[in-house]
């Protein structure tokens, strides 16, 4: 019998990390808000990522590592940056502009997401992963040369991991409609562009923000800290904010702010797993 354990044992150990089980989320149902506080650590990128959690880093511009316990990756915005040999498991892409994508991501990229369908078709994504699910809701953006606006030209996409829903807004150009804020659902840490006008006017993604009722907020897209410092004053009644001089935030459930927080994070590109 000791024999029998130990070699059941020996399998479970030996099973790949990125098909660990995915705890359930509740994106889609409105929760009790979870007690705790803002949890911060510096770490590598490539360190493991501590039990029950999951580590975003923030790279540039609007990219974002997102890292399991388990090992699965998923880069947002990507835009064609190049880490050596490492490979994330997920890229995701939106095309106002071209540092929000790459026409050339490398093949190798197990899935490459695109935010744009071919128009009014919208990009319809449900990447279900185990450990993480990755899918989208459909915006629409203006036109570049004053035309009308492309329909579904951008995505939020969503990441449900650890019990989590992790939002990404992408290159958002108007607020949410009624039907969208459904689908998104409940976000527990969201990214959005804070530019002051590029994407929305800082009062209208102060609006958004401020619906969405997300644990965590963290600001991306920004140009300089006159417009950063604009909209953390803007949040500053309804939410703490935090800056802990750091590109790297390690959240979980258990650890959310008990008030709704922005977490500055400072843009840092991540060095090649080759150096």
């Amino acid at each position: 019998m000791l024999r029998l354990l130990l070699f059941l044992i020996a399998i479970l150990a030996a099973m790949p990390l990125a098909a660990q089980e995915r705890r359930p989320s509740h994106c889609i149902a409105i929760a009790d808000a979870a007690p705790g506080i803002a949890y911060i650590q510096k770490a590598a990128y490539t360190d493991p990522v501590p039990e029950f959690s999951v580590r975003i880093s923030y790279i540039e511009h609007a990219m974002f590592l997102i890292q399991t316990e388990g090992g699965l990756s998923a880069i947002t915005d990507y835009a064609g940056i190049s880490l050596g040999d490492w490979l994330p498991d997920v890229v995701t892409m939106n095309h106002a502009h071209t540092t929000h994508f790459t026409m050339f991501p490398n093949p190798d990229i197990p899935h490459i997401l695109k935010g744009w369908g071919n128009s009014p078709q919208p990009a319809e994504h449900y990447v279900d992963l185990g450990e993480m699910l990755i899918r989208n809701v459909a915006t629409d953006i203006r036109s570049r040369f004053g035309g009308p606006p492309e329909v579904n030209g951008n995505s939020i996409f969503v990441f449900e991991v650890e019990g989590l829903c992790i939002g990404h807004l992408g290159h958002l150009h108007h607020e949410p409609t009624d039907e969208q804020y459904a689908a998104l659902g409940r976000v527990d840490v969201v990214m959005a562009a804070v530019d002051g006008g590029m994407t929305l006017p800082t009062d209208a993604i102060v609006r958004i923000l401020k619906r969405l009722k997300s644990s965590v907020v963290i600001p991306m897209h920004w140009f300089g800290r006159f417009t950063l410092d604009q909209f953390l004053a803007d949040m500053a009644d309804e939410f703490d904010v935090v800056k802990p001089d750091t590109s790297e935030y390690i959240v979980s459930l258990r650890n959310l702010p008990k008030r709704p927080t922005v977490m500055v994070l400072e843009p840092m590109f991540l060095p090649s797993f080759d150096e």
